[in-house]
């Protein structure tokens, strides 16, 4: 079964890899042995990776964080990954501010914030799903996609994962959750009911067993693992 796979990557970044030591991570290795666990008759075929590029003034490491999201990235391109970005938006907003969970927040009572968003990456993901489907049948039959898998547990998707599965029925759709197992997430439910299958969780042991090496060998220079990473 021949399977199509679309990243989000800042999910990817923030349920699974944050905080880790993991964060060099192998998406093909990874996705590939959750394919075969799942639904051993897939052949990943194609891998589509979606971000937006960091913000050296607001990121924890300043441009060292964007240099290193930067030599991933080409690590992901050179084991065949089609990576698509998106951009950040910052502006400044006013937000009610916040005393504590027990007390509800009042419009009358606002702080100045800056206001991180990313643009263009979900409707961008919506979008490649729905015409790689649309254009299967001008394919012959062993060209042909059978299965998309979403990597992502934003519930934002779940139009795109709708109008799939109405309109191409013959289409099997499966749902990955970047959640790292011991972090408490409620499953996307809306995600659920179009898709036929969905990973819930990844281990440790699948992050740590599905790292890229320290150098990853690209068409110039080779992708080497930020040394904090």
């Amino acid at each position: 079964m021949r399977t199509a796979c679309f990243i989000d990557g800042y999910n990817v970044f923030y349920g699974l890899v944050a905080g880790t030591s993991y964060k060099w991570l192998d998406l093909p290795a990874l996705l590939g042995h959750i394919l075969h666990v799942e639904q051993p008759h897939s052949q990943l075929s194609s891998m589509s990776f979606f971000t937006s590029g960091v913000k050296p003034a607001l990121a924890s490491r300043g441009s060292l964080s964007k240099e290193a999201q930067d030599t991933y990235l080409r690590a992901l391109i050179a084991r065949g990954v089609a990576v698509f970005h998106g951009r950040h938006q910052l502006e400044p907003r006013s937000a009610p501010r916040f005393i504590s969970k027990q007390t509800p927040p009042c419009r009358r009572d606002q702080v100045a914030i800056w206001k991180l968003e990313e643009k263009e990456t979900d409707v961008h993901i919506a979008i490649s799903m729905y015409r790689l489907a649309a254009r299967q049948a001008g394919l012959q039959p062993e060209e042909r996609i059978q299965q998309i898998v979403l990597v992502s547990a934003d519930t934002d998707m779940t139009p795109a994962l709708r109008a799939l599965r109405e309109d191409f029925p013959e289409l099997r759709l499966g749902v990955v959750l970047p959640h790292r197992e011991g972090m408490k997430r409620t499953p996307p439910g809306s995600l659920k009911n179009y898709a036929h299958w969905m990973r819930h969780v990844v281990t440790s042991q699948e992050l740590a067993a599905h790292q890229f090496p320290d150098r990853v060998p690209t068409r110039k220079r080779p992708a080497i693992k930020p040394d904090y990473w």
